[in-house]
Formats: structure tokens, sequence, C-alpha cells
């Protein structure tokens, strides 16, 4: 009880503060698991639970996020959501094998946080392109068709960052996920070829507030349980239960049914990160974590620019797109842990990586903004210029 009086007092207080500042709402998420964290006031200290109800957060988000996907749209993005991803993973794993190798790290370590680095964060991102009214323009299209091409890649990076740990699947848990990945393709084909499904017995409870509840928890779990049990991402199933219903006739009650449970589970789950941030182990390392910090972003940004550029983009759209796809994302905590519960990481670099992915997190926000402005700022210098000539 008086954990949750804490967290809604600390989101309230720091959601006011921080939409003066205009900041995202996230930034107060994390901001307020950092203070009430076990390296903070130490007032929650129930965390298995709210890391329970984080990752509840992130399958609710990923639904969601599936539910804004028109596939026949992100399938004429297929090129740069394919070959700019992989070009991202790439040219990455370039730069932190000549970083790891300055520094002695093992292929293991430099494998996994390339992967780690590579992934931005669809709950940011979207957020602040929904937020600018943005989802819609040319960058947008590209960093979301990447976004999705990137939560899809999830599954086979976390499969062979478990090989790297000497994980080897057996027979069985191969057939299950050849299965699974079949479900899926499957799935995909029939929305891309309907377009536009209808659901079943959809006008016996149109207007049956209490079912649709019960009917929209089915539909964003349910197939995130399949995938689970198949040995797939519990949120690549939500994801795909996303675009699923997203192409069904009418599902707008969909929507306003499962908006108060997807804005109090993604809270928590942003909350979680918080507490994660070690306050103490950044201190005794804050150096070493500022310059990781800067590496991420000065790289990501001019990898994602300079891919962005490629595929046709001007100079300031490329360079606005960098900055949106320049921070770490949230399945990357995912991987950490895979590597980490895999031995192939240690406390110490986990507790890095965790560290590094949280700030990422928090400071986003700021980097766009600043970068937004500086693109405006160009594009006036320039204008002015023209006028004058």
């Amino acid at each position: 009880m008086t954990a949750l009086v804490a967290i809604g007092l600390a989101v309230t207080l720091l959601s006011v503060l921080f939409k003066r500042l205009k900041l995202p709402y996230i930034v107060a998420y994390i901001v307020a698991g950092l203070i009430l964290g076990p390296y903070g006031l130490n007032v929650i200290q129930e965390k298995s639970n709210i890391q329970f109800f984080g990752e509840l957060g992130l399958i609710l988000l990923l639904f969601f996020i599936g539910m804004e996907i028109k596939l026949p749209d992100f399938l004429k993005q297929w090129k740069i959501a394919i070959f700019g991803t992989l070009g991202q993973i790439l040219l990455t794993f370039g730069l932190v094998l000549l970083t790891g190798s300055y520094f002695n790290w093992s292929m293991n370590t430099i494998v996994v946080f390339s992967f780690v680095t590579a992934l931005s964060s669809s709950a940011v991102i979207i957020k602040i392109l929904q937020e600018q009214k943005e989802l819609e323009t040319r960058v947008g299209k590209s960093v979301f068709s990447i976004l999705i091409a990137q939560d899809i890649l999830i599954v086979p990076l976390i499969i062979i960052t478990e090989f790297f740990g000497g994980k080897t699947p057996t027979p069985a848990g191969i057939i299950k996920q050849v299965f699974g990945g079949i479900l899926i393709i499957g799935i995909l084909l029939l929305v891309a070829r309907k377009k536009e499904l209808t659901l079943p017995f959809r006008t016996k409870f149109i207007r049956d507030h209490e079912t649709q509840v019960f009917i929209a928890l089915f539909l964003s779990f349910g197939l995130a349980l399949l995938t689970n049990i198949l040995g797939l991402s519990a949120a690549l199933g939500a994801f795909i239960a996303g675009i699923l219903v997203g192409s069904f006739r009418a599902v707008d009650w969909i929507h306003h049914t499962m908006e108060s449970f997807r804005i109090l589970f993604v809270s928590i789950f942003f909350i979680s990160v918080g507490m994660l941030i070690d306050i103490h182990f950044f201190i005794e390392n804050w150096l070493v974590i500022i310059l990781l910090i800067l590496t991420v972003y000065i790289t990501n940004h001019f990898i994602n620019a300079l891919i962005l550029y490629f595929f046709g983009l001007s100079k300031r759209e490329s360079f606005y797109g960098g900055a949106l796809l320049s921070q770490i994302g949230e399945l990357s905590f995912v991987l950490a842990l895979t590597a980490y519960q895999s031995n192939i990481i240690g406390d110490y670099v986990y507790q890095l990586t965790i560290l590094v992915i949280s700030l990422t997190l928090l400071i986003s926000p700021l980097w766009i903004i600043i970068s937004r402005n500086t693109c405006k700022l160009v594009t006036a210098k320039i204008d002015k210029k023209t006028k004058k000539e």
C-alpha cells in the first residue's frame, strides 16, 4: 500500500515538473524508480513484483505498437527496415570490435555489447513521434520501420546470445521455435494478404464493457503466452497479436478498454528500469559510464544518420532520424539479462550495461530535443542566407 501511494505521488509530481520542461512522461517514470528504489529511498521493496508488472507493461506496450502498424505500409518500407537494421548491427559490431580489441574484451562480450547497443527504444521513440505528430512524416515512417525490424530481430539475437553462452538448443526446442516462426509468418502473410479481417462474434459484445475488458486481455496476452511456450519471446507474441488485432475492422473499443492498463503497466516497466540504477556503482565508475554513454550516442547517431541518408532521406532528416535512434532500447535489458544468466558477462559488466541502457533512455528525450532544435536552427540560417542571395 505504501509503495503504491509513493509511486502515485512521485509520478504525479515528476510528471507535472517534466511536462513544464517539455520532457516525456517516460523520464518521470525512470526518475521515480530511481528515487523510490533500493538504491534511492528504498520505499519500493517488492522488487520482484515490480519487475513482474514491468514485464506485463512491456508486453502491453508492444501489443499497442503492433496495433498501430499497417502491415501493407510497412512492406513498402521493407528495404530500409531490413537492410537498414542489418547494416546498423554490422556497423555497430565493427565499432565495438575495435573498441573491445583495444580493451581486451572477449569475443562473447563484444558480440553481446554490439547486440545490446544496436537496439533502439520503440517506447521512447514512438511516444515522441506521436507527441510531435511526426509518425506519418518521411522520417517517422523510416524510423518506425527500422524499429519494427529490430523488435522482430530480438528473437534470433537472443538465440545467438545463448549460443555464445554455451547453451545448445535441444531438438525439441528447435522444433518448437521453428513451429512458432512458421505460425508468426503465417499470421503476417494472412494480414498482408487480407489487409482487413473481421473479428468473430464482434456484434455480441460490442456494447458489453465488462466482457470487452477480458476479451482485450485475452487477445493481448494470449499469443504472448503461446510464443513463450514455443520458446520465442513473449514480447514478440504480443507484438504480432497487436498487428493481427489492428487488422480487424472496428476495434477502437480495444484501444479504449486497454488504455488504462497500458498506462499503468508501461509506467511500472519504466519505474522498474529506474530501480536498476545503482547510484553507488555510478559514483565509483562515473567516468567509464559517461564515456560509454557518449560513445553510444555519438556512434549510434552517426551510424543511423548515415543509413537513413543512404536510403534517400535529406541531410536534415537523416540527422534528426539518427538522433531518434541513438539511445539503447528497452529490449536490450532482455539481451543483457540473457547474457548474464548464460555467464557470458559477470556482475560488473552486467551492472555497467544496465546503467548505460537506463541512462541512455533517461537522456534520450533531451538529446532528441537538442538535435531537433539544431536542425531547425540550421534550416533557418540556410533559408535566411538563401533569401539574401
